[in-house]
């Protein structure tokens, strides 16, 4: 067999690693040539899964991203690397500096900020879009809610008529109501409450059923008390009251044919980038997602924290095995301690509930190449890219701090995502190496594939393309950089994401009644 380079065909992340992971199928018996060695395949490897460029002898590291992803049980020269002969085990690592202190990132003169073309709130924030809103206080307004949104966008609203509001939507959700008092209840109430007064949202529509825990009344008192949605046009619906489903879908659209005139009042104008708040977000990932997608994404983080805007990270299980990295470029110690007590809270809240978090991996990813969590966690935090982490916030908690923000919720795509957009992220990046669709109701979510594969397959939901790294037709900066191009013009209006277009408006709270890893 020939003597092929093994660029061609596999990737070694960092100078200190032991491995190689694949681009394209590899058979046994392939050779594969590394800095003028020549290392022979000893069986087939897919793509995204990894060989040994050189033995690892039994209780040595075996190490991706120049961190040790597990411990070796005997590895020779080529072997493809399983757990049949590696374990999961790795060091954990919790050294922190007293005098702690990271640089701030090298910030853009003003001048030198892009813009965008924005909505303007009287409060000084900026949104994406403009959307009619209807918020269901409890799931037993749920059904009325999504009526009410998906009649008015067909009946009432349209693009020409009413050209600065993005359409007519809904958050119906399964919460609210025989539940736990306390968090639960806080937790969903801060969420609804955060999309009310969201800068993507140019007016409100509330509706409850009457009796539930989560009631108008209770609903109303949470938004007074924190000073919510109290600048925009806001309305309010009792389904019992009107006397039941269909009265109260007419009067919802009623209300909304009202509110559709003065939410179009309000015009897209200039704003620079540092307004976008960028949420940042991966799902059905693969051994690629932290090859060229994450990492582009962590590229097109720090340009616009360099812009002066700001990120927001989660999904914390998929901080474990690599909350060290996070918590030694916090800008100081107290900050690093938080990240810290960010996934100790998450493990032993997951404890409670029989979670373990190395089962975090779906089996979709370990077919992809992700054999365990801290694999997965290592690639997964290359979407915050080199900024220092300014702080961190609890789920659906306001961001408080411009840079790179850290919040606590879980790696569930469909609680995570709107946890972000709460937290005030006025658009999303979504990574995918299987092929994921998920939108969001309120805030457009822009899809990036980490291979060309799922790309060219899924086209129609994907935006950007980042398997164009692996391809090696372009860089990782040259594609975080074209991204974040991108993102200006979605921010816009002048293009939408594939999600939009497709309708995708998930939308779910993350309850501490069930764990979702």
């Amino acid at each position: 067999m020939s003597i092929e380079l093994l660029k061609d065909y596999a990737v070694v992340v960092s100078d200190q690693d032991n491995l190689a992971v694949v681009k394209f199928p590899v058979s046994a018996g392939q050779i594969l040539q590394l800095n003028g060695h020549a290392i022979t395949i000893a069986g087939d490897v897919n793509p995204g899964h990894r060989f040994a460029t050189r033995a690892i002898p039994a209780g040595e590291f075996v190490r991706q991203y120049g961190q040790p992803i597990g411990t070796s049980l005997g590895i020779a020269e080529g072997d493809p690397i399983t757990h049949a002969n590696m374990t999961d085990d790795v060091p954990v690592v919790r050294d922190l500096p007293e005098n702690l202190h990271t640089p701030a990132p090298s910030y853009l003169d003003e001048i030198e900020i892009p813009t965008f073309m924005g909505y303007r709130r009287p409060d000084g924030r900026v949104g994406t879009r403009n959307w009619i809103l209807i918020v269901p206080t409890s799931m037993c307004s749920s059904h009325e809610a999504l009526q009410i949104s998906m009649l008015a966008e067909f009946t009432l609203w349209n693009e020409q008529k009413y050209p600065n509001v993005s359409g007519v939507t809904a958050i119906p959700h399964n919460k609210g109501c025989g539940c736990n008092d306390g968090s639960t209840v806080e937790v969903l109430m801060r969420s609804l409450a955060h999309y009310a007064d969201h800068p993507n949202v140019g007016g409100v529509i509330l509706i409850d059923l009457g009796c539930e825990k989560t009631n108008m009344q209770l609903m109303g008192k949470y938004l007074g008390e924190h000073s919510l949605a109290n600048n925009k046009p806001i309305a309010r619906l009792g389904i019992q009251d009107v006397g039941g489903t269909q009265a109260a879908i007419k009067r919802g659209l009623e209300l909304v044919e009202g509110m559709l005139e003065e939410a179009n009042k309000t015009a897209r104008v200039p704003v620079p980038a540092s307004e976008m708040i960028l949420g940042l977000k991966c799902g059905g990932s693969d051994g690629f997602s932290g090859l060229s997608a994450n990492p582009a994404l962590g590229v097109c983080s720090d340009l616009l924290i360099r812009a002066g805007g700001t990120a927001i990270l989660t999904e914390v299980p998929e901080f474990c095995g690599a909350e060290h990295l996070l918590a030694q470029r916090s800008k100081d110690a107290p900050t690093g301690r938080a990240v810290y007590e960010l996934v100790d809270w998450y493990k032993d809240y997951a404890s409670k509930f029989g979670g373990v978090l190395n089962q975090n991996p779906s089996p979709g990813n370990k077919a992809g190449g992700l054999l365990n969590i801290t694999i997965k966690s290592l690639g997964a935090i290359a979407k915050g890219g080199t900024s220092r982490v300014e702080g961190v916030i609890g789920y659906a908690e306001r961001v408080k701090e411009r840079g790179l923000n850290l919040m606590q919720g879980p790696g569930y795509d469909q609680e995570s995502t709107p946890g972000l957009v709460a937290s005030g992220a006025n658009i999303v990046v979504f990574t995918t190496g299987r092929g994921t669709t998920i939108g969001n109701a309120i805030a457009p979510v822009v899809k990036m594939a980490s291979n060309s594969t799922t790309f060219n397959r899924m086209s129609n939901d994907l935006d950007i393309n980042a398997g164009t790294i692996i391809d090696g037709t372009e860089t990782i900066q040259e594609v975080g950089e074209r991204l974040f191009q991108h993102l200006l013009k979605v921010a816009s209006g002048e293009i939408k994401a594939h999600a939009e277009t497709n309708k995708h408006r998930e939308f779910q709270v993350w309850a501490e009644q069930a764990v979702a890893l």
